[in-house]
């Protein structure tokens, strides 16, 4: 086994940790279901402001089935234009793998969650933990980074996280799913995918030894690989900064009225950065 596939296969390990982690505090540990509540509590009263719901219907309608199976095509389109079998397979594999993955978990830990503190108006069903529309979305984001050349993955890597926290605030706004079911879907999705790339590279070196050779890359520096997403962050950075100096009194006071929602999204984003960013880091050749 190389160090690279080592490497990808203690990244699925440490995201199955993270997994069991993540559904261990959210479901049984009282300050972070409540911190869970809280979080949700932010995201529902965006309901007030006009138009919202209209807007993360869209977007969270995305990954629902009909239109998912197009977006889908899309990775693989791209490993099949670029002759990349290997990645192709890979890519089935993320996106069967983590899809049904979530659709197991969701009955098999199903327990009712405190919901009614939520307003008394929200009904989550007892079946939401980790979230399909989150790993379906990052599972997809993923899948885009493996196909991409190696020059453009850094950069697709940073739009389809920002892709997959557009979907998730959508449904979160929505009230379809606690926060910690997000955290969950993109603990899914990243888990099959080191799983897939360490397949990839042990394939990778029985080839080489073999004398067929494996698929050629430019390696990446850190830098390289990590820039679009500090990009991204200073952007967003710059764009709140601006939204709040255009309406202060709105922003500070919903951000002092629901102080562990701004921290709950803030996680939320860094999370899907994270996800993306190692997938990426992995795949340097």
């Amino acid at each position: 086994m190389t160090r690279r596939s080592e490497i990808a296969f203690a990244g699925a390990g440490a995201g199955a940790v993270l997994l069991a982690l993540t559904w261990l505090l959210a479901l049984h540990v009282g300050i972070f279901e409540r911190a869970d509540q809280a979080i949700l509590a932010g995201f529902v009263d965006l309901h007030a402001h006009r138009g919202v719901d209209r807007v993360a219907a869209a977007i969270a309608h995305l990954c629902n089935p009909n239109p998912y199976v197009f977006l889908a095509a899309v990775p693989v389109t791209v490993a099949l234009l670029r002759r990349r079998a290997r990645a192709l397979m890979a890519i089935g594999a993320i996106l069967l793998g983590a899809n049904v993955t979530t659709q197991l978990l969701k009955p098999m830990l199903a327990q009712p969650r405190a919901d009614q503190l939520i307003h008394g108006l929200v009904y989550i069903n007892p079946a939401s933990w980790p979230s399909g529309h989150a790993t379906a979305a990052m599972s997809l984001a993923l899948c885009c980074v493996l196909a991409a050349p190696p020059r453009l993955r850094p950069a697709v890597a940073c739009l389809g996280a920002a892709f997959a926290v557009a979907v998730s605030y959508s449904f979160l706004t929505l009230a379809w799913h606690y926060p910690s079911d997000v955290f969950g879907g993109f603990l899914v999705a990243g888990t099959w995918t080191m799983l897939a790339i360490a397949v990839v590279f042990r394939t990778d070196v029985r080839r080489a030894r073999q004398g067929e050779g494996a698929d050629s890359s430019t390696r990446l520096s850190v830098g390289d690989a990590l820039a679009p997403q500090a990009a991204l962050v200073l952007g967003i950075g710059v764009l709140a900064g601006l939204v709040a100096l255009v309406r202060p009194h709105a922003v500070f006071g919903y951000a002092r009225a629901h102080e562990v929602f701004v921290v709950g999204a803030g996680a939320i984003g860094l999370l899907a950065l994270a996800v993306a960013s190692a997938i990426t880091l992995a795949m340097r050749r």
